[in-house]
């Protein structure tokens, strides 16, 4: 009989599970994201169990050896112990492990192997292996105190560019329009309305609508695209002298910097001009990292 194993990638926007033997992959399955919030690990585990068994059905099975979940949110141990205890519950696997999106996104990469992963999507974080087999961490540190360079920070400073504009604080900005159309507000008074109740992924969804207007050619959308490109590559070069390596490659991962990201070409070119640095261009899948994590737990 052979054993089965699952790996989940839970993002803000996306779960991505994907399900293998021991040495090929079987299957595949996508859903909506599934970041964990403290005192909401419930809701979280039941999203991650929902892809996983839909994953599961297509491999043609029911239930897995050993499942391992990486999911934005669980930096904290609170918080990876309430999200495994409900995936426990919830008895897709006889073994499961909770750990971050970024960890996996690292073994992804690298496997052991020293290197930097640079993720932003919802939120950003920088997760650095040095030679010795420790790892070390720049930003992660969530939508108050940090997310630098994501979507929601992208989100957020175009939210304040806009209220400067109405305000006459600050110049124009066709922003102002492009904001508004992306939270489906017909006046200023109903953006505010929608940004007081918003999510962090509510906010980031404006990102790429403050893209656009950037390549556009609109001054106050290219300096918040400009300022999250240099707090980006910071993420990355911060952990690059802590790694051990003349030159430590950088693998690029989530939303933004993925394979398709709208934010990978600028940071690709200014994290070679930063030195010490080399960028490593294949895709990062952390579903992937998640199934060989669980593969090592027989």
């Amino acid at each position: 009989m052979t054993t089965i194993f699952v790996g989940v990638d839970v993002g803000g926007t996306k779960t991505s599970a994907v399900v293998g033997s021991a040495t090929e992959v079987l299957s595949r399955a996508n859903g909506v994201g599934a970041a964990v919030r403290p005192g909401r690990a419930l809701a979280s585990a039941q999203t991650i169990a929902e892809v996983a068994r839909k994953a599961l059905a297509a491999a043609g099975s029911l239930s897995a050896h050993a499942m391992v979940v990486g999911a934005a949110g669980a930096g904290r141990a609170t918080e990876r112990e309430e999200l495994q205890r409900a995936l426990a519950s919830e008895k897709i696997a006889d073994q499961v492990q909770v750990t971050t999106d970024i960890e996996l996104a690292l073994v992804a990469a690298f496997g052991k192997e020293p290197g930097i992963v640079l993720s932003a999507g919802t939120g950003s974080i920088a997760l650095g292996r040095d030679t010795t087999g420790a790892t070390h961490r720049a930003g992660g540190y969530g939508w108050q105190m940090g997310d630098e360079g994501s979507g929601y920070g992208i989100g957020r400073s175009a939210l304040g560019a806009v209220s400067r504009a109405h305000d006459g604080r600050g110049p124009a900005t066709k922003l102002t329009l492009r904001v508004m159309a992306g939270a489906k507000a017909r006046s200023f008074d109903d953006l505010i309305n929608w940004a007081t109740v918003a999510t962090p992924a509510d906010i980031a969804s404006l990102a790429p609508g403050v893209m656009e207007m950037s390549a556009h050619g609109d001054a106050v959308a290219q300096g918040i695209v400009d300022y999250a490109v240099r707090e980006l590559v910071l993420l990355a070069t911060a952990l690059a002298p802590l790694t051990g390596k003349t030159t430590t490659p950088v693998a690029l991962s989530g939303g933004l910097l993925g394979e398709e990201g709208l934010l990978r070409s600028a940071v690709t070119t200014k994290l070679r001009e930063a030195g010490g640095v080399s960028v490593r261009e294949e895709p990062v899948e952390g579903a992937l990292g998640a199934l060989a994590m669980a593969r090592e737990m027989v």
